[in-house]
């Protein structure tokens, strides 16, 4: 009696099993990942077997498989779009690149924009990993770039608009002069920059007095000395902030960023020299327990 109960049970499982599986796969839902199919497994011997009476049919056992690989990750949506432009990528890679500053200025969608299309809080660190190969995609020669990576870059690039992408063009003033500014660690650069015979003055002394290292001398005049400038112009700067080392690549962000306007031609003259590269880096912060940011003291034994 027990097995033929068994055998019941087990007959109306998989009897309402097909019936509900239209369900499961036919709901209506917006993400592609989250589509479930169904695929059929042949019926395993029943080890419980009552000769008694004959066995009713059974229906071939049905098994839910997803669609996407990354159906069991905290992201699904988020990973499928990685891997789609990760295979992008790889599939390109052999493709003749141009230089950054030579590529189609795009504006990608924002963090939120992207959070709002596919419905998840992405962090910003993994949303950096999809920028960055969107750029790197970007940098395809646009005269050979195929229409699937065209297509895939269309999705996340942000409508165009004019008057957001205007940008206030710095000029010469009227005394011959050109500003700009720098920043460095903690320091902060202003520089006027105006045709004469090669004086610098930073903070009204001479660049020898102001920085006494050599090094320092030739961080500030770096940008001058790889372009041949040097007896052309005039350097007025004025340094607030920060160390000796913070002012002298302060004032050579600024004095590379004063000389494009003067002269724009001198662009990737100055982008191969490192002068218009922005260094981000900043000091790390002393932790508890520690000498410095991550010097620890030294061990004794007693």
């Amino acid at each position: 009696m027990a097995a033929g109960a068994f055998l019941r049970r087990c007959h109306r499982t998989l009897v309402d099993i097909p019936r509900l599986t239209p369900q499961l796969t036919s709901h209506p839902h917006h993400h592609y990942p989250r589509f479930l199919t169904t695929t059929t497994a042949t019926p395993a011997s029943t080890a419980l077997t009552d000769f008694s009476q004959p066995l009713p049919e059974v229906a071939p056992r049905t098994r839910l498989t997803p669609l996407s690989p990354s159906y069991y990750t905290g992201s699904p949506e988020y990973y499928d779009n990685l891997l789609a432009l990760q295979d992008l990528l790889r599939s390109h890679q052999a493709l003749p690149t141009i230089h950054g500053d030579d590529a189609p200025g795009v504006q990608w969608k924002t963090l939120e924009e992207y959070r709002l299309i596919i419905g998840d809080q992405v962090k910003p660190s993994r949303y950096n990993k999809i920028v960055r190969i969107l750029d790197r995609l970007n940098r395809i020669d646009p005269a050979i770039m195929p229409a699937e990576t065209k297509a895939a870059l269309a999705l996340y690039a942000r409508p165009e608009n004019p008057e957001l992408r205007r940008r206030a063009e710095r000029t010469v003033d009227n005394f011959g002069r050109a500003y700009a500014i720098g920043r460095r660690k903690t320091a902060v650069a202003r520089v006027f920059l105006v045709e004469g015979e090669g004086e610098v003055l930073v903070n009204g002394l001479p660049i020898v007095k102001k920085f006494s290292r050599m090094h320092d001398r030739e961080s500030v005049l770096w940008p001058l000395i790889v372009s041949g400038r040097v007896d052309k112009y005039n350097v007025f700067a004025v340094v607030k902030g920060g160390g000796k080392t913070g002012q002298a690549e302060a004032c050579t962000l600024a004095i590379a960023r004063a000389l494009r306007i003067h002269e724009p031609a001198l662009k990737h003259v100055l982008r191969e020299a490192g002068c218009v590269t922005v260094d981000h880096r900043q000091v790390e912060r002393k932790k508890p327990g520690h000498v410095k940011a991550r010097k620890m003291p030294a061990w004794v034994k007693r």
